[in-house]
């Protein structure tokens, strides 16, 4: 009888999980969040130990795993709300390296090291540091890789508004000041607040504003 109690249990986890992650939204495993993982690793916590526990009611672990759901989503609908709450929880990408110049100050930052570095550029297919333009390491730890063109070194596009947060380390790495970015955004008749994404490339800035979105 409890080996049938256990098989039932793990079958109705099975279906119930699968249906919440489906109501979650779909996200690839490399791609979860600190709140994802979290969430992930407590339901699972939860559904083993009510498959171990047979004497418990079920509820008592569906009732958590319900809630947990609804807080994960709470939090990723609160995050599309808030730049200053999505980074805090899934964190920002960082620039490891720009033009062939290793960011150590930011991978001591980040708490990578240089193995890490040339590992993760190894499974790109990528020998040594002098053949990548450009290295983003994102908020879900994969490195993301951009090999020199030709011999020379692109010029790539970087966020410099999100949401209408100005990126204040996009600043810096182009060598210009919220000035300039006030200046230009004034020519361009535009509020920052009205622009949903711009980017910086080839010398110039590219808005994408809010009621673009709606056309």
């Amino acid at each position: 009888m409890d080996y049938v109690i256990v098989l039932e249990r793990t079958v109705l986890f099975y279906i119930l999980i699968t249906l919440l992650y489906r109501f979650m939204g779909k996200r690839e495993i490399g791609q979860l969040g600190i709140v994802d993982l979290i969430v992930s690793i407590l339901i699972a916590e939860l559904a083993a130990i009510s498959i171990d526990n047979r004497e418990e009611s079920i509820f008592l672990s569906i009732i958590p795993i319900v809630a947990l759901v609804f807080i994960q989503i709470g939090m990723s609908y609160i995050s599309l709300k808030s730049a200053k709450i999505r980074d805090a929880f899934d964190g920002t990408p960082s620039v490891m390296i720009n033009k062939g110049v290793v960011n150590f100050k930011e991978m001591i930052k980040q708490r990578y090291n240089i193995e890490d570095l040339l590992t993760q550029l190894r499974e790109q297919h990528i020998r040594t540091i002098e053949e990548v333009d450009y290295a983003v390491l994102e908020s879900s730890g994969k490195l993301s890789v951009f090999q020199k063109k030709e011999g020379k070194f692109g010029d790539y596009p970087l966020p410099l508004i999100l949401d209408g947060k100005i990126q204040e380390e996009t600043l810096k790495q182009i060598g210009k000041k919220e000035s300039w970015l006030t200046k230009t955004l004034k020519e361009e008749q535009v509020k920052l607040e009205d622009i949903f994404y711009a980017f910086y490339k080839d010398k110039g800035l590219y808005l994408i504003k809010q009621s673009d979105l709606e056309k």
